[in-house]
């Protein structure tokens, strides 16, 4: 009898750790760096992927997938074709909307650090980190609330020739 109410006590405690185990693991947010392929969110203000950078680190960054910037039309990480980035955007184009040769709406841009300026990413870039801290990027976009999608990000960072 003593057995077999250990027996039920230790079951109910497996049962009671197992669940509580996976409750854990369900509820806790999952960080980017450990995803296979980091994402970008198009509704998503600046997001940090998990990387540190400093000073002097080249970092390449290719980026894949479609997202929508516009309503009614999808596009890549390259941007929108027909609409330059306006004086509001993040990252804008030199000289006002007028300009259309320099950035477009809905690229990706990334900066380093809180307060880094923003850089172009598109499809794929490479940049020299002027100063120490985390690689962010987003949608290069004023109003996130209406855009959809994501797209994926491989990064790769490589110390300076002289600290190799």
């Amino acid at each position: 009898m003593i057995r077999r109410l250990l027996l039920i006590g230790a079951g109910f405690a497996l049962f009671f750790a197992t669940a509580y185990w996976a409750s854990v693991s369900a509820l806790s947010p999952v960080r980017q760096e450990t995803l296979a392929q980091p994402r970008v969110f198009a509704y998503r203000g600046w997001q940090s992927i998990g990387v540190q950078l400093n000073e002097g680190d080249f970092v390449t960054i290719r980026a894949r997938g479609e997202w929508l910037y516009t309503p009614g039309e999808y596009h890549g990480p390259e941007g929108h074709a027909r609409f330059p980035a306006p004086s509001f955007y993040p990252l804008s184009n030199p000289g006002g909307y007028e300009r259309t040769h320099s950035v477009p709406g809905g690229v990706l841009i990334g900066r380093i650090g809180e307060d880094g300026p923003p850089f172009l990413v598109g499809r794929g870039t490479t940049v020299r980190a002027e100063k120490q801290g985390a690689l962010y990027l987003r949608v290069n976009d004023d109003e996130l609330t209406d855009n959809e999608g994501w797209v994926e990000v491989q990064v790769n960072v490589e110390a300076p020739e002289e600290e190799r």
